[in-house]
């Protein structure tokens, strides 16, 4: 009980760092996440993990680089239609939307800040941002199965 509350305040806090946003300055990109290894046909990709609700809403903002085998995986609780958007994030990125099984349903570029809606159109528990157009450049499609611990049969 004691961990769904602290849950709930830090969401509602996020939500209202997020809101007062547009007045402050830049904030702090996170880069000190967990990280694991994934692989996408015979690439192997370097990811930080997202897993909380205040790292998933923070996600890539303010990052001015990332390396081209790097990303971002967003682990959420259950499967449901995810939906992204840039709002403070300066870095062109690509989201692959990713089922259980690793198999990815659906691929979107997005604008730099830019608050247009980009969703899974299915549920999934998974989205991999990349830098813009690294799937598409290494011939990673929709029906591609991701590989790693987060995919592993249980």
């Amino acid at each position: 009980m004691k961990h769904r509350f602290v849950i709930a305040l830090l969401s509602m806090l996020c939500a209202v760092a997020c809101l007062a946003q547009d007045s402050s300055p830049p904030g702090i990109p996170q880069q000190d996440l967990p990280r694991l290894q994934l692989t996408a046909g015979m690439y192997v990709v370097n990811v930080q993990v997202a897993a909380t609700d205040l790292q998933r809403s923070i996600g890539l903002m303010w990052r001015t680089d990332m390396p081209a085998s790097e990303g971002m995986l967003f682990v959420f609780d259950q499967a449901k239609e995810q939906c992204f958007w840039m709002k403070n994030t300066v870095l062109p990125l690509s989201a692959a939307f990713v089922a259980d099984d690793g198999r990815i349903v659906h691929i979107a570029d997005m604008k730099p800040q830019s608050t247009d809606a980009h969703c899974s159109g299915r549920p999934v528990r998974y989205v991999l941002e990349m830098n813009q157009g690294w799937f598409a450049q290494k011939g990673i499609r929709v029906g591609t199965r991701l590989g790693g611990a987060p995919f592993a049969p249980h």
